[in-house]
């Protein structure tokens, strides 16, 4: 748990620190790394906005709305207020928000003390020790692994940046291109959070179907599952693998992901849309046809395969016509877990510069309708699973209204996203595995019943 310190512990040498992410799992990575950075150099965590010396805020700005409310966020923090003598904490900007839109910020946000793009988050000791008006810190980063994880699963990036350059996204503006982590470096982080008690390793990036593309020799996703699978096994942990792209799915992938046991048959493709023009001018490609021949052929090749995706709805140009296909290509693969975004004109992106954007209501019509969609499929993909017996993560435990349960996730629930299993609370603790009867659902939540613990 996060240690709580008071105000007074900076002028005892131990400045106090809070940290908060919006956004992905890719920014709860980089927040995690800083966590460490900040801790190993002396600074202590607290979770009280008013016992923190220095708040620091990792941003997102993929959407408008997370923009705003990166922006809100801050701007609520920077009200409180504390018996120190300066009357409150030093705020500072991480992330996403500072990469896009620079020397544009401290004009417009005075509340904030220091702003830092994502690629300097590794100095953030000095910068959090020069706000406060301490001496510059000598502790050495050392080792490029640095992770305080605690809990049963931990995401870890095997990439940052992006090449792709799809027109509704500023991604590769904020991160700039792409680039592969080292597999050594990888693999040393995946080994560490697994003797810390970590049971689930979710792979992240913002496409990680292309790594290694970029690195020195032939080495690619498929090669890498494989190493990292070396290093899960004698754990008896999973790996996960998130944000994969259409054009990823190699023939070497899809036999790792059936064959190698560590490694979950759970596929996470977000096609952002089935019409062959709309993908176009995403600056994407693929067509209804193609989609559905290769989701009909990983369900063929990889038995109880689950799938998620991503529908991306209102793209500008998109007809009526075009949704309707988009909501019968969803139906007919019949993902298990779809997320429904409206599409969002963002600043500097060649989308927001197209004609033909859909107007509020017409964006809000349809966002819904698909959402009733993704629920429906959703909801079912979950109840069928009554009836079975999956072994269980525990990641924590709820007050429900009859008393304490234990929360945990299956195979093929990704943490944080696909709902969650309901167990009375019993015996076993967080990174416990327990092997669980489904004997009811709601939503996307299954209820659970313990039959043995490992």
């Amino acid at each position: 748990m996060p240690t709580t310190t008071h105000i007074d512990d900076r002028r005892m040498g131990m400045p106090t620190c809070m940290l908060v992410t919006v956004g992905c799992a890719k920014n709860e990575v980089d927040t995690d790394r800083m966590r460490a950075l900040l801790l190993k150099s002396g600074f202590e965590e607290t979770t009280e906005p008013d016992h923190a010396d220095v708040i620091i805020v990792n941003t997102c700005s993929f959407l408008g709305v997370a923009t705003q409310e990166s922006v809100e966020t801050v701007l609520s923090l920077a009200q409180v207020s504390t018996d120190d003598e300066d009357g409150r904490p030093r705020i500072i900007m991480c992330g996403c928000v500072p990469s896009r839109y620079g020397d544009e910020l401290a004009p417009e946000l005075p509340e904030v003390d220091a702003f830092v793009p994502s690629d300097q988050e590794d100095g953030i000791v000095s910068i959090a020790r020069e706000v406060l008006g301490l001496e510059a810190s000598h502790t050495p980063c050392g080792s490029s692994v640095l992770r305080t994880v605690e809990g049963a699963s931990a995401y870890v990036k095997i990439s940052d940046g992006c090449d792709r350059w799809c027109t509704f996204c500023a991604i590769p503006a904020i991160r700039g291109p792409y680039a592969s982590r080292p597999a050594a470096e990888i693999a040393d982080e995946v080994r560490l959070l697994m003797k810390g008690g970590v049971r689930e390793i979710v792979l992240v990036g913002q496409d990680t179907g292309v790594w290694g593309s970029d690195l020195p020799g032939e080495h690619d996703l498929a090669w890498l599952l494989e190493e990292l699978a070396e290093v899960v096994s004698p754990y008896g942990g999973w790996i996960r693998v998130l944000y994969l792209q259409p054009e990823g799915m190699t023939d070497r992938l899809v036999r790792v992901l059936r064959d190698v046991e560590p490694v979950l048959p759970y596929i996470d493709i977000p096609v952002q849309h089935c019409a062959a023009h709309v993908l176009r001018d995403m600056g994407r490609s693929g067509s209804r046809a193609e989609l559905e021949s290769l989701f009909a052929r990983l369900r063929e090749e990889i038995p109880d395969l689950v799938l998620r995706t991503t529908g991306l709805v209102g793209f500008p140009g998109e007809t009526e016509d075009d949704f309707e296909e988009l909501c019968e290509f969803i139906e007919e693969v019949g993902f298990d877990y779809v997320s429904v975004f409206a599409y969002s004109a963002e600043d500097g992106t060649v989308a927001a510069t197209l004609p033909k954007q859909l107007d509020e209501a017409d964006l809000t019509d349809r966002t819904q309708r698909l959402q009733d969609i993704a629920e429906r499929l959703g909801f079912a993909s979950t109840a069928r699973r009554i009836g079975n017996e999956y072994d269980v993560i525990i990641d924590g435990v709820e007050e429900a209204e009859g008393g304490l349960e234990l929360i945990g996730h299956t195979w093929f629930q990704a943490p944080d996203c696909d709902g969650a299993v309901h167990i009375e609370a019993g015996e076993a603790a967080v990174g416990d595995v327990v092997s669980c009867k489904m004997v009811d659902a709601f939503c996307y939540e299954l209820v659970g019943v313990v039959t043995a613990q490992q």
